[in-house]
């Protein structure tokens, strides 16, 4: 198989395409040709020597989604079968042309998309899924602000709040992103370079927030929430560590969480992806719902591909293309 390998840690530049030997399943293992692997800004974190992969996983090769086609099966696996065309959330190791993984995290693939748009599936899905319906408890009806709406998890998310029944808010940074992001649905998009959030949302107030930018935004979160609120931290792309008002949080019955996912163990995932199974693949099936992808790069590009990942005009997902 082929993978894309970092010869160390830094810049786009770092990556070599590599030959290694073919993966062998075991267990519930399924072996997957991949032919499309979905690239996220903790790859772009692994990268720089930010992120280290999880016990057991290859530290050289990013990747936490690919969709493609079942080639192996372990002798455990009952779900699946050769042939059965898959998407898959992974730990790690994603860049290659061979995947192995737990057949409790895999997701059949739906006819009506392609194998770039459902490898840009898992990561989003599975962190939007776990993060504003189970954490945030978001409900019909409530208002909820996504910041970073014209990414990876923004472009999913407010699709998603959007059909679910929710009013739907979002910060992006161009004119042109405000656009994006209010043909999928955004009731409210906010030029953050123009315009501040908190002074166009405090009549109408927010139910529940999902952040991935922390710094500055998390005392203009607090005041921007409702009363019984609940903020969700994905990421603090600005910053970890902030000023806390503990009275605000205690008048304002304010539910503060957050998560990461890689480094969740099998059974969690498993829960999550019969979750997903149930209220998201039939809304894929539906038409209702599609991954945005602003660009698909072959897979030995992967370079161009991280380099373009971390430009200000990129939107959606970015996907790697098989040759096989």
């Amino acid at each position: 198989m082929k993978v894309a390998i970092m010869k160390g840690f830094g810049g786009p530049e770092v990556f070599e395409i590599e030959t290694r030997p073919d993966l062998i399943p075991s267990n519930d293992q399924v072996l997957i040709d991949v032919k499309a692997a979905g690239i996220n800004r903790p790859d772009v974190f692994q990268r720089k020597g930010n992120y280290p992969a999880p016990s057991g996983t290859a530290p050289d090769i990013p990747g936490l989604e690919v969709a493609g086609v079942i080639i192996s099966i372990g002798p455990d696996v009952k779900k699946y079968k050769i042939g059965d065309e898959v998407m898959a959330l992974l730990p790690g190791e994603g860049y290659a042309t061979q995947a192995l993984v737990s057949e409790q995290v895999c997701l059949h693939k739906p006819k009506n998309i392609s194998f770039e748009e459902a490898a840009a599936l898992p990561e989003t899905i599975y962190t939007v899924w776990d993060n504003i319906f189970d954490r945030g408890q978001l409900k019909a009806g409530e208002h909820v602000l996504i910041h970073g709406g014209t990414g990876g998890i923004g472009t999913v998310s407010i699709q998603l709040a959007k059909l679910f029944g929710a009013v739907v808010y979002t910060t992006v940074g161009s004119q042109e992103k405000v656009k994006v992001a209010e043909e999928l649905g955004a009731d409210i998009a906010i030029n953050y370079k123009t315009q501040d959030f908190v002074e166009v949302l405090k009549e109408n107030g927010v139910d529940v927030i999902l952040d991935s930018i922390g710094g500055d935004y998390f005392g203009k979160n607090i005041e921007v929430l409702k009363e019984d609120g609940r903020l969700v931290y994905i990421n603090a792309m600005k910053g970890p560590k902030v000023e806390l008002n503990i009275m605000k949080i205690m008048q304002k019955r304010i539910v503060l969480t957050g998560s990461t996912l890689r480094g969740r163990g099998k059974d969690f995932k498993s829960k999550l992806t019969k979750e997903i199974e149930t209220n998201i693949l039939p809304l894929i099936e539906n038409g209702k719902f599609k991954p945005i992808m602003s660009k698909i790069f072959p897979f030995e590009s992967v370079s161009d591909a991280h380099t373009y990942f971390e430009s200000p005009d990129q939107f959606g997902k970015i996907v790697l293309k098989m040759n096989s």
